[in-house]
């Protein structure tokens, strides 16, 4: 460890309290509950730091195994608070905010040596700037994690299989077909057909606002899919609207059973699968 860190890690070991209170007044919380939080995040934070610096561990190589449990507990703090829906730059100017009681500890040490004050100051900055950059890189990872997971959420809740009738499977198609969409679609539609042993199968996309080349081609894929299950489908939901883009777009929809409402597939499924439902007289 470069001699400009004796200071620092000559803070942390002394007046470790001191600079916990400073940081934590820095931070500006007063909030009894959200002061504990920070006050036990600041704490790993200076315990991780004294102790790399500590072994020697060098702080212009920041990424190295040195510093890889203060690495750990600023992802663990940026995680935490990703999860709870706090931004990137909260939690990098409650990093940052570390500075200034250090400095302050630098200056009041190191007054009759400008110079070694100016080294110790330049390094320290580097070093805290680097732990706030590595929180923002690991909040960004740990948001893209919880929307992507949140997104597979959303598509598998969007695209329920309801069981309508024995031997009769139904998936209202809400929003836009996209591939990922169909590819869920098709993989739970499947294993509900084997699962329940069913016949036919609904696709109803009334939900649907419009239908191109690149929907139908969805449609027909997951179609063939249930075919070769051993399955049969029928696609309602077909529009006005809907009728005259298909035709317009040319698109080939032979040998599928359509029909314009769900309760419409609903009574021919029933007739395909050999129900007679008639009204009480």
């Amino acid at each position: 460890m470069p001699s400009d860190f004796d200071a620092v890690l000559a803070a942390l070991q002394q007046q470790e309290s001191a600079v916990l209170d400073a940081w934590l007044n820095e931070v500006g919380l007063t909030e009894p509950a959200a002061r504990r939080g920070a006050e036990t995040d600041a704490r790993e934070i200076l315990s991780t730091l004294r102790e790399a610096l500590r072994s020697g561990a060098d702080p212009t190589r920041f990424e190295s195994q040195s510093w890889a449990a203060l690495r750990s507990a600023l992802e663990s703090l940026s995680s935490t608070r990703a999860a709870k829906g706090q931004s990137a730059a909260d939690t990098s100017l409650f990093v940052l905010a570390f500075k200034r009681p250090l400095f302050a500890d630098l200056q009041q040490k190191l007054v009759t040596d400008p110079a070694a004050m100016a080294r110790s100051l330049w390094n320290l900055t580097l070093l805290v700037d680097q732990m706030a950059q590595h929180t923002v890189s690991t909040y960004q990872l740990t948001r893209e994690s919880i929307i992507r997971r949140q997104q597979e959420e959303l598509l598998e809740l969007s695209t329920p299989v309801i069981k309508l009738w024995d031997g009769v499977l139904a998936v209202p198609m809400i929003g836009t077909l996209d591939s990922n969409r169909t590819q869920v679609v098709m993989e739970a539609l499947l294993q509900r057909i084997v699962d329940t042993g069913s016949q036919l199968a609904i696709i109803d996309i009334t939900g649907v606002p419009t239908v191109d080349t690149l929907v139908a081609q969805h449609l027909l894929k997951t179609v063939t899919a249930i075919r070769l299950m051993g399955a049969d489908c029928i696609i309602s939901g077909i529009r006005p609207q809907i009728a005259q883009t298909i035709v317009h777009l040319g698109i080939d929809l032979q040998g599928i059973d359509t029909k314009a409402t769900l309760a419409d597939a609903l009574a021919l499924a029933l007739r395909k699968n050999g129900w007679r439902v008639a009204r009480e007289s």
